[in-house]
């Protein structure tokens, strides 16, 4: 099944990409851009940073439900279960292509997307408690998303179900730490 989607949708998407729009500022960006999503290290700074401030602690509390659900059902489960090798990877095995990439190799596999879970799941978190804050966040993890296919890490399906996945973790964090304030309160 993956195999048929990847040449018949992906791939061809991955190499339109790749045929125009890779250019020199480009190259250099979205390895930056990419960073950010890193082990969502960025996200996880922002929900224990609002932590801190009692204005914003059940926002930081939702970001950080979100985060820790997409870890464990993402990366923990799926994408051992499913064990989606990398386009670059399928693109060398069945067709003999060797893809230049801008950043190392990854080591895990392809489905789903870390970078884009956490960055929806977070940037979700944030547009459901502030437009300020969350419109922003949600450009910045749209961007993330498009980094990963721009530098050919992931297929547009693995990004596609991973922006789903984490939209729905960030509305169901963001639920379970109202639902336990609003139980803490009744309990008073």
């Amino acid at each position: 099944m993956f195999g048929y989607l990847a040449e018949h949708f992906d791939l061809p998407i991955l190499d339109w990409i790749a045929a125009n729009l890779w250019c020199p500022f480009l190259d250099w960006m979205m390895p930056l851009i990419t960073l950010l999503g890193d082990a969502g290290i960025f996200w996880i700074a922002i929900a224990v940073v609002l932590l801190f401030f009692p204005k914003t602690r059940k926002v930081g509390l939702g970001m950080g439900a979100a985060l820790i659900m997409g870890l464990l059902v993402c990366n923990v489960t799926l994408k051992p279960l499913i064990a989606r090798i990398r386009p670059y990877d399928y693109q060398f095995d069945h067709f003999g292509v060797t893809i230049k990439l801008l950043i190392e190799a990854q080591h895990d596999f392809s489905f789903p997307s870390g970078h884009t879970i956490a960055s929806f799941e977070a940037a979700t978190v944030l547009l459901i408690h502030s437009k300020k804050a969350g419109i922003p966040a949600m450009i910045l993890a749209c961007l993330i998303a498009f980094s990963r296919l721009y530098l050919y890490v992931h297929y547009p399906t693995d990004v596609i179900a991973s922006v789903i996945l984490g939209i729905g973790f960030g509305f169901l964090g963001n639920w379970l730490v109202q639902k336990g304030f609003a139980l803490y309160e009744n309990r008073k």
